[in-house]
């Protein structure tokens, strides 16, 4: 079985989480999912690629490795609804973002099981988001979370109509410094070829709200992409796009720089 996550520690403040990105499943899962469960439709495809540039500028990198079917290391562990209204994607979901059932009949996990899964996937990855966060505010004064997701650019069942390519949350201007918001948005700007918003739909889930806490000098923001931006299709089976990817990954790179280059105002 692999790890659950891999850390890249970095020299800079600034660390990027990419929480959906894994395809493993817990032993004994998978004789128990759908057809299309096990295609695992809503993963985060091709993040770590897409983030090869943040190791060669000293950014660390958090890479959990297990499907967010296992359980989802963006949300709480108390399963509390992130966007109260609109359907709750779960802990431990039991329903693929389409509301196509993830386990064969009887097969979902209960509570006592959504709670083991909890304490041997989502405590040990949050616990090492937790040290490295207090690792680098002791060493820079101040941290930033660089929380980083994509998604199907259409999806019905959560969110109407198309998303913008570039998704930027920050809880509503909670969870950094306001100057911070302004060098990422201003930079999201300089990429003409993407359209982009601010506390849209994506406002952050569990990761940005939790860990953004300015008055203590740690920093969080979620950049959520449309998988449009570099994908081939939005579907199975979710091939790169090279030239795509390429242009994508200069922008995030531009973002990653942006990061770099900002310091607390005072």
């Amino acid at each position: 079985m692999p790890p659950v996550f891999t850390l890249t520690p970095g020299s800079s403040p600034v660390l990027v989480t990419i929480p959906h990105a894994g395809t493993a499943l817990a032993p004994g899962m998978e004789a128990r999912m759908t057809a299309r469960g096990l295609r695992l439709p809503d993963t985060d495809w091709y993040m770590p690629d897409l983030y090869t540039g943040a190791a060669l500028r000293g950014v660390g990198v958090l890479t959990a490795h297990y499907s967010r079917y296992v359980v989802d290391l963006n949300r709480g562990a108390d399963d509390a609804a992130l966007y109260p209204g609109r359907p709750s994607t779960g802990l431990a979901p039991h329903l693929t973002f389409d509301g196509t059932p993830i386990y064969l009949e009887g097969e979902a996990p209960g509570g006592d099981e959504i709670a083991q899964r909890t304490e041997a996937y989502w405590r040990p990855y949050h616990d090492a988001v937790t040290a490295e966060l207090k690792r680098l505010r002791a060493k820079h004064g101040w941290a930033i979370l660089w929380d980083a997701h994509s998604i199907r650019s259409q999806v019905a069942r959560l969110f109407e109509g198309v998303l913008p390519d570039l998704n930027v949350g920050t809880n509503s201007g909670a969870s950094c410094a306001a100057s911070l918001s302004n060098a990422v948005m201003g930079q999201v700007g300089m990429s003409p070829d993407y359209t982009h918003v601010l506390n849209g739909r994506f406002r952050g889930g569990y990761t940005t709200r939790h860990y953004g806490t300015p008055e203590t000098g740690v920093h969080a923001v979620q950049l959520e992409i449309a998988q449009s931006t570099y994908l081939t299709s939005e579907d199975d089976p979710w091939l790169a796009d090279a030239t795509k990817g390429a242009r994508l990954q200069e922008a995030i790179n531009g973002l990653l720089e942006a990061l770099l280059s900002w310091t607390p105002e005072g």
